[in-house]
């Protein structure tokens, strides 16, 4: 806690992140080992360096004025524009299916996805740009070019390959721009024209499925498992395997490394962690998860309340909600509430 003293921005926040980094050494070996022995030890490296490299990264971005990241965020967003108009030419597929969201690093053997990088970055570009518009009265003409086309573009080629992240671009700006004061019929032409562009991607994989790698197979049956809701289908394995091992777990858990699921339940050390940690440590420790994320929400909240800028009222938002944003929709897959995104949960999932 000394160390906290030396450190400026809120406390609650690095308490909450640092406390689920450190928890999530325990349910990441534990799911590891259904990668085998050989490959335990090098997934928990690998975690360990992504958490490292994240809280290094988290630290050295606390000590710079977040007025600076205004003009940072003109000079990345058209380079991460490039990086995915890059991925997306890849021509990576699997099964049938476009697999263009990872760029690989050669030299440092390190893979990473573009969208990540370019939803956190077009935030804080539109929270800039509502920031100095917002004495103006705007209009879908006069913003186009400026805040609608980067959206599109981004949303477009990040679409192909990744539903559920460019479905949470979508979201998370149309956020930042409802509470910027946009109106509402202009949030309406956003909406129609992600409509739109849906539409527009569906038939074109339709006529040209050869020419358009994708993946609308994987969303239609994910969609369509979860309406069905069948326990006997084999299609909807991991789902059944993720709410078994929740069940397993009851109020107390089995015991640390003791799950049962893990080896069967496929994407166990991300997509579907928050199941093994209710089945290793029970609905209370599964319950102030979601407490530490909830407390998170509202840190982020207070903190752009107490902004004395619009920019960093906005930005305060744009950076922080989609985190937790994720981490309930990771969770809310886990107990199936909606259809499964592929979402892995932040600061725990590897």
């Amino acid at each position: 806690m000394s160390m906290l003293k030396n450190i400026r921005g809120d406390k609650a926040i690095w308490i909450v992140v640092i406390a689920l980094a450190i928890f999530s050494f325990l349910p990441v070996y534990s799911a590891s080992s259904n990668f085998g022995a050989n490959l335990i030890f090098s997934n928990i490296i690998k975690h360990i360096s992504i958490i490292f490299i994240g809280i290094v990264i988290m630290y050295s971005t606390h000590l710079v004025e977040y007025k600076y990241f205004k003009g940072l965020s003109l000079i990345i967003l058209p380079l991460v524009i490039f990086l995915l108009f890059f991925a997306s030419f890849q021509g990576n597929v699997i099964d049938g299916a476009n697999a263009n969201r990872w760029l690989n690093i050669p030299i440092l053997k390190i893979s990473f996805q573009p969208s990540t990088i370019a939803s956190i970055f077009l935030l804080i570009y539109l929270s800039n740009f509502l920031s100095k518009e917002k004495n103006k009265s705007l209009s879908f003409i006069k913003t186009f070019l400026l805040m609608w086309l980067p959206i599109i573009l981004i949303v477009a080629l990040v679409l192909p390959s990744n539903f559920s992240t460019a479905l949470l671009i979508f979201i998370m700006s149309t956020m930042i721009i409802f509470i910027a004061g946009y109106k509402l019929k202009h949030l309406a032409t956003l909406f129609f024209l992600f409509v739109l562009l849906l539409s527009s991607f569906l038939f074109a994989v339709n006529k040209f499925p050869e020419i358009i790698p994708n993946r609308v197979d994987t969303w239609t049956n994910r969609i369509e498992n979860f309406v069905k809701n069948d326990l006997d289908d084999t299609s909807n394995y991991q789902i059944n395997r993720a709410k078994a091992a929740i069940a397993n777990g009851k109020i107390f858990g089995v015991g640390a490394g003791k799950s049962s699921m893990k080896y069967i339940l496929p994407q166990s050390t991300s997509d579907f962690i928050y199941s093994i940690i209710a089945e290793e440590y029970g609905t209370i420790v599964a319950f102030i998860i979601l407490l530490l994320y909830i407390v998170l929400l509202f840190r982020i909240i207070i903190i752009s309340y107490r902004s004395q800028t619009k920019f960093g009222q906005l930005v305060s938002i744009a950076v922080g909600i989609p985190v937790v944003f994720q981490a309930f929709t990771n969770m809310a897959v886990a107990v199936q509430l909606i259809p499964v995104t592929g979402q892995p949960l932040p600061l725990v999932s590897t």
